[in-house]
């Protein structure tokens, strides 16, 4: 059973973090900020550390070999930053009845791709790995800059509670990418290090972000924002979170095609430009609604279609590999 699960995409971590809104459920008070030594303060620091072990692992070899596709990149970051924001915008009439998800779904929207799964799923279906390596890691900085202002334009100045847009990218530009920077720097010296312990880095990357969910969803459900959400709003959230990943990996399957992308390249294409990153979602939202008691209900768009995204990309990479 573990290894069927495994193989549609649903592994521990998919079941952590189930189980972590489960125990924020039944006990939020051990994830509220009540003291310096909180479990809040402790995934704030845990997250510069996860962003400097990610660059100690950047290769510049790799990176300097993905400069050269540059069709490629750009499908990828439009899809990434573009296509995805569009999508959703497109369908803002129809929050009307879920006024309350709609931030969360343009923030997933707004989000940088993810790099491990997305290299994970390309490598599997034997696709441009070097490619989706500088796709995923150039992704990821460019969102420091693009989601803020994405969201301040979408949802507004008081959609988000981090103060003015400068002072958010300055705040994501300390925690994401000057950590990023100093691990690139240092990556000749200490990268092998961290390639040998990539298994306990992942470990570690999964446990700061189940705290982080814990936190922020404690917060919500002690304040009881979840109760404006029905069982058919979350089907129904589910359903158009699946759908959104159906159409941007059809669309950019189809931009593949029309730019002659050998294979290679269009897996490549399909599925980092079809990922959003949970990492950089549950950093930036600390960040983007610093006061919010709501940011448990802000990430729960981004919960279910970081499921769904790995689920499904997982049964078409093993589809694509048993084919090739």
């Amino acid at each position: 059973m573990v290894q069927f699960l495994k193989k549609i995409g649903i592994d521990y971590f998919i079941v952590g973090i189930i189980s972590m809104i489960l125990l924020a459920n039944l006990w939020p008070e051990g994830g509220l900020d009540t003291s310096p030594y909180s479990l809040g303060t402790l995934a704030n620091w845990g997250v510069t550390v996860i962003f400097f072990f990610y660059g100690l692992r950047l290769s510049r070899e790799k990176l300097v070999t993905g400069l050269t596709n540059w069709k490629l990149h750009v499908v990828v970051q439009m899809s990434t930053f573009l296509l995805f924001p569009l999508l959703i915008l497109l369908v803002k009439p129809l929050f009307g009845s879920a006024p309350d998800l709609w931030p969360g779904s343009f923030f997933l929207a707004s989000l940088p791709s993810t790099v491990s799964s997305s290299v994970v799923m390309v490598s599997i279906a034997s696709g441009n790995i070097p490619a989706a390596i500088f796709n995923a890691s150039i992704s990821g900085i460019l969102g420091i800059f693009l989601t803020p202002i994405w969201m301040s334009i979408a949802v507004g100045p008081g959609g988000t509670e981090g103060g003015d847009l400068k002072n958010i990218i300055l705040k994501l530009t300390l925690q994401v990418l000057l950590p990023v920077i100093l691990g690139f720097v240092l990556s000749k010296k200490w990268g092998a290090f961290a390639e040998r312990n990539k298994k306990f880095l992942k470990l570690y990357d999964q446990s700061i972000i189940l705290i982080i969910v814990y936190t922020s969803f404690s917060e919500s459900f002690a304040k009881n924002l979840f109760d404006s959400l029905s069982v058919k709003e979350l089907f129904v959230l589910a359903a158009a979170m699946a759908v959104l990943f159906f159409s941007v990996f059809y669309l950019v399957s189809l931009f593949s095609s029309w730019l002659n992308f050998n294979r290679e390249d269009r897996i490549t294409a399909v599925f980092c430009g079809s990922k959003k990153s949970l990492v950089h979602g549950t950093v930036m939202s600390k960040v983007l609604f610093l006061n919010s008691s709501a940011i448990g209900l802000i990430l729960l768009p981004l919960m279910i279609y970081h499921a769904t995204q790995l689920i499904i990309a997982a049964m078409i990479a093993q589809n694509w590999s048993e084919k090739k």
